[in-house]
């Protein structure tokens, strides 16, 4: 069932009509739990292309049943298990010694369900988490079809507070603010990521067309405007999705967690990641990053060493991020240029620590000059890093071999000295109409204001929609 599609539409709409037709808590759930699995079998054919998806859960619940602080071994036994069955089902090239299924089946969501069944067992194999979850809950936490394509990836503190709270009343401003979130979700992903998506597509179709004769200028201009087209595309295409079902969840008596927060705003690649996809940066930061870096620190004490495990820790953790993406070579590649980055990030902020000192460099950091070029470069770094998504390794290959160290070099100094220059322009201009919209929310606020907002924006999502006559498929489902 596509996110654009009138039938995601008309479900939605029959979901919550539902929902709100009783406020006993019970209900709520169980209408939630009719959604989920109603969602899921709208990707299948047959109840056999369930059936991976179904064993992958078991096993999962199995394991956060069983999961205690005292049973080590069994607590590695199944998280190496839940990994190694997620590889298999997603048909990642490094384990094709075992025999794939001969038949097919849903793979989508499997990534997301991952993270929330590792979690689960992590938190009991290290804590006393509470009590374990029921088979619905558990069904419903790893399943919730809000979040089950593509996140956010919810924590389970978080979710069954959220579970808690279905049964409180909504009221109109909260109802306007669900109705207008989504409307904005749809606007970025059937206008904006549309456009770039468009974009992209002339631009990278004429750098594969001119790889065998033009010139290593023109297919550097053709190669910017695919990465910039494209990382445009996957920006507002997944931020878009975010806010669809950011509130879609607000019409469900659920706050699901933000995932975007301006990540162009970034001066490093760090900062980046804690503003891109923020709910994955933040588990492979508490699941990964910490356990790793504290594991290394136990063992070696000395202070002076400390700061290299921590580039070790970021080389990791960015790389496995990276893999996680796809299972093919080339995301193996996007894997290890991220690490690098922030690797190489790392060891650039240290250097410059120990020679100008931390009240230097943190005044160095918030000039102007300074703040901008980093903005531009961290931006332009993860456009070209992001090429793993739209190429495969023969194509990748084949542009690394014609544009060469130079053409690469090139692309990376344009783009950073563009969003040197664009960057602050776009922060101007952001600040001049937060100083406006005082001025504007009298008229904004008011029923009438308010209509006609949501009016126009329709408008041109049914104007933009009928030009290119199919909205853009949603770009992280493939991950």
């Amino acid at each position: 069932m596509a996110l654009t599609s009138p039938q995601f539409v008309l479900f939605i709409v029959a979901v919550v009509l539902i929902f709100h037709l009783s406020a006993s808590l019970i209900y709520r759930r169980c209408v939630l739990t009719v959604a989920n699995a109603l969602f899921l079998a709208s990707f299948v054919t047959s109840a056999m292309q369930l059936a991976p998806l179904l064993a992958f859960l078991f096993v999962g619940f199995l394991a956060s049943r069983t999961a205690r602080p005292d049973r080590r071994w069994l607590n590695a036994i199944w998280i190496a298990a839940i990994v190694v069955l997620f590889a298999w089902l997603k048909k990642y090239s490094f384990i094709a010694v075992l025999p794939p299924l001969p038949f097919a089946y849903l793979g989508i969501g499997l990534s997301y369900i991952l993270f929330r069944m590792l979690q689960l067992v992590i938190d009991r194999s290290t804590e006393a988490a509470g009590e374990a979850m029921s088979p619905q809950r558990f069904f419903d936490y790893t399943c919730n079809f809000l979040c089950f394509i593509s996140g956010p990836i919810e924590r389970s503190g978080d979710f069954i507070a959220n579970q808690e709270a279905l049964a409180r009343p909504i009221d109109e401003e909260r109802a306007y603010r669900a109705i207008a979130r989504m409307i904005l979700g749809y606007i970025k992903v059937m206008v904006v990521s549309a456009i770039a998506n468009y974009i992209f597509a002339h631009a990278s179709d004429s750098l594969f067309a001119g790889l065998p004769s033009a010139s290593r200028i023109t297919l550097s201009g053709h190669y910017m405007l695919a990465v910039v087209s494209y990382t445009a595309y996957l920006y507002f295409n997944f931020a878009g999705y975010m806010d669809i079902v950011i509130g879609i969840g607000w019409l469900l008596g659920q706050d699901l967690p933000e995932n975007f927060d301006h990540p162009f705003l970034a001066r490093n690649l760090f900062e980046f990641w804690a503003r891109w996809h923020m709910t994955l940066s933040s588990w492979f930061k508490t699941y990964l990053f910490n356990p790793l870096l504290t594991a290394m620190a136990s063992r070696v004490t000395s202070a002076k060493a400390m700061p290299y495990f921590g580039v070790l820790a970021f080389f990791v953790t960015f790389f496995v991020m990276g893999v996680w993406h796809g299972s093919t070579v080339v995301f193996v590649i996007y894997g290890l240029v991220m690490g690098a980055g922030v690797s190489i990030n790392k060891v650039w902020q240290m250097a410059l620590t120990d020679r100008l000192g931390k009240k230097r460099y943190r005044k160095l950091g918030e000039s102007f000059a300074y703040a901008a070029l980093a903005r531009g470069l961290t931006s332009a770094f993860f456009a070209i890093a992001v090429t793993a998504l739209w190429v495969d390794f023969t194509q990748m290959s084949a542009i690394a071999a014609r544009l060469g160290a130079l053409g690469m070099a090139l692309a990376l100094l344009v783009l950073t000295l563009a969003g040197t220059l664009i960057f602050p322009f776009t922060e101007w201009l952001g600040a001049r109409l937060v100083i406006a919209k005082p001025r504007l929310e009298p008229w904004l606020k008011g029923a009438i204001g308010r209509q006609i907002g949501l009016g126009v924006q329709i408008l041109l999502i049914l104007a933009v929609t009928s030009f290119f006559h199919k909205a853009p498929e949603f770009v992280y489902k493939a991950f």
